[in-house]
């Protein structure tokens, strides 16, 4: 199937190129338009009238994909499903923490290969990989569904990002461009399920985004039952890749721990939660499972959080609790699937 056409992740040197354009300052002038939300030709003033009407004539949208389904929750969550060009639908979602600061979560694919038995997305199997401009497309529907500027992006959508690299980073390069969109490389993080050659690359290439690691598990035999991802790559050579990571990065990173009834909350757990993290610069985000009615799984109750979270106080474990947005509409983390559903 032929690429469709997109003037998204394009530099202003590559808008001239897609648009056959003779005059290179006309291709920052689209390009500063893109960023600022324009969504056709006709709207960019500055360009020749004759201009304007060619181009609109010839490309009526800048998108390659539409939005299928819009839902919101309650607590600010919005999400969005979007029909890609060959058909595929991909979810993003838009959340909104106690601040009113707003994050875009991005897909990095179409499905997922890695399989981790408590993810929606994993149910799916890949598809296929995203084109930087699938995911900046995500970035530019939800900031037209927002009410203000969104200010973070986290790569926690549908996907494993370090599976689809090169056009992730293609795609922070568009993101992070100071005179397009802007956004610091502070306020940008990568998720990822612990894939090693994805983390060594992130270090090789010194790309300064936050990361995050879906750990849910300290213990080998426990994480390799929840996440395939182990098998090849278990415990000690992750923390071997995060170790020589941190060296280079110099920041803290997140563990990602999906709290899971009568898996990987008991003493035990936070026993060797515990000695994974000593030695690293790390906070241990706690995620009580989102429910889905493909997965086996059940959410602890408080008091079985309760007792965790104090047992890894005593520890000295620095830990959060996220507050799962989205859930309602089946937006908040794991329950992605790439399916058009209804509002519930």
């Amino acid at each position: 199937m032929t690429e469709p056409f997109s003037l998204f992740a394009k530099s202003p040197s590559q808008i001239c190129d897609a648009l056959n354009l003779e005059k290179q300052f006309q291709g920052k002038q689209i390009y500063q338009w893109l960023v600022r939300g324009a969504t056709s030709f006709s709207e960019m003033t500055n360009l020749p009238k004759a201009l304007r009407e060619n181009l609109q004539s010839l490309h009526p949208s800048f998108f390659s994909s539409t939005v299928e389904t819009s839902q919101s929750d309650p607590d600010g969550a919005a999400k969005l499903a979007l029909k890609l060009y060959d058909s595929n639908i991909v979810e993003c979602v838009l959340l909104t923490d106690k601040e009113g600061e707003l994050t875009a979560c991005l897909s990095s694919q179409a499905g997922c290969a890695m399989g981790c038995r408590f993810c929606r997305t994993g149910t799916l199997h890949l598809k296929r990989n995203l084109n930087a401009f699938e995911i900046i497309e995500q970035f530019m529907h939800l900031q037209k569904a927002a009410p203000a500027k969104i200010s973070h992006v986290v790569f926690m959508g549908m996907g494993e990002p370090l599976a689809n690299i090169d056009n992730v980073l293609s795609a922070i390069t568009f993101l992070h461009d100071p005179e397009g969109l802007n956004l610091s490389h502070r306020r940008i993080t990568i998720s990822t399920c612990g894939l090693v050659p994805g983390i060594n690359e992130l270090r090789v290439r010194k790309v300064p985004v936050k990361l995050a690691v879906s750990l849910v598990s300290a213990d080998d035999e426990k994480r390799s039952a929840l996440m395939p991802v182990n098998r090849s790559f278990p415990l000690p050579k992750l923390r071997e890749a995060l170790v020589k990571f941190q060296k280079v990065s110099t920041r803290r990173f997140t563990f990602e721990y999906c709290m899971i009834k009568d898996h990987n909350i008991g003493p035990d757990d936070a026993q060797k939660l515990f000695r994974f993290c000593r030695g690293l610069e790390v906070i241990v985000n706690l995620i009580p499972f989102n429910p889905c009615p493909e997965l086996p799984f059940e959410t602890p109750s408080e008091a079985e959080i309760r007792a965790f979270t104090t047992e890894l106080k005593r520890l000295g474990v620095d830990y959060t609790i996220r507050i799962s947005r989205g859930r309602t509409i089946r937006g908040a983390c794991g329950q992605l699937a790439g399916k058009l559903e209804e509002n519930r």
